[in-house]
């Protein structure tokens, strides 16, 4: 049977808007690359993806049974989370920061696909982190005696965090809907292309170091290389990713018949 694919009539303006995103990301890329200052302009995005990444490793760990002690994002937009864990829990905890991401960001692409309005999501992202910040960031470092991290750390996670929580929170509150619409797919695509460049990055650093990683906590864990976990947690994300444009995006086929049915294809 041969299938032809095809951009569904009534996801095209969720594409337009994707792609509008994508331009948008890949621009202001562009931009900071000529000019470093301009790296300031996705900042908050890059922030926001990292906290992301953090709140997946804190919440996998409340999943499977264990403790959390801190949670903190550094002003170069890497971020850790201290927390128990034995046996497989902690295969768990380590994968989820970066399929976390991922799948976050394709999750804000299917709320976009089906046409629900921005701001429920918005207004869960914004409480999401404002939580992970307060509850991890805040309470349970000083709860644990500031083990393992300083105040400073302290102080810049529990900024950023709530700088964050309250312009997504303003976004959903007072922007128009189309803003409001434009704003989280921006933000499902600085998730994407975080986990993207991030898991290049954690392959490079598992091919040719023992630096301390999700990677490297893996192999600690299983005895199995570093490298081995950064293949399977991009081989992961791509299949989401994949997956997500395709539901996104695709619609139509073509029967034995040779006839094309309209209509999305899920």
């Amino acid at each position: 049977m041969d299938i032809n694919y095809r951009v569904a009539e009534n996801a095209q303006p969720q594409v337009k808007l994707l792609l509008g995103a994508v331009a948008l990301s890949i621009g202001v890329w562009v931009l900071a690359w000529m000019f470093p200052i301009a790296s300031y302009l996705y900042y908050p995005m890059q922030l926001f993806a990292t906290f992301i990444h953090e709140s997946s490793h804190a919440l996998a760990a409340i999943i499977t049974g264990n403790s959390v002690s801190s949670l903190t994002v550094s002003p170069d937009t890497s971020g850790a989370v201290w927390s128990s864990s034995s046996g497989i829990s902690g295969l768990f905890i380590s994968s989820a920061g970066y399929l976390g991401t991922t799948a976050f960001g394709t999750l804000l692409l299917a709320w976009i696909r089906f046409g629900r309005s921005p701001r429920p999501a918005l207004y869960f992202s914004a409480s999401l982190i404002g939580l992970m910040t307060i509850a991890f960031g805040l309470i349970l470092p000083f709860y644990n005696f500031l083990e393992n991290v300083t105040v400073g750390s302290i102080a810049f996670t529990v900024f950023a965090g709530l700088v964050i929580s309250a312009g997504l929170f303003a976004v959903a509150r007072y922007a128009p809907l189309k803003w409001a619409q434009f704003a989280m797919a921006v933000l499902s695509v600085q998730c994407l292309l975080n986990a993207f460049f991030s898991l290049k990055d954690l392959f490079v650093i598992s091919a040719l170091s023992t630096q301390q990683t999700d990677a490297a906590n893996m192999a600690n864990a299983t005895g199995i290389p570093a490298l081995f976990w950064a293949i399977l947690w991009i081989a992961i994300s791509a299949i989401m990713i994949v997956v997500g444009v395709r539901m996104y995006a695709i619609g139509g086929k073509k029967d034995k018949d040779t006839l094309f049915i309209d209509g999305p294809t899920i």
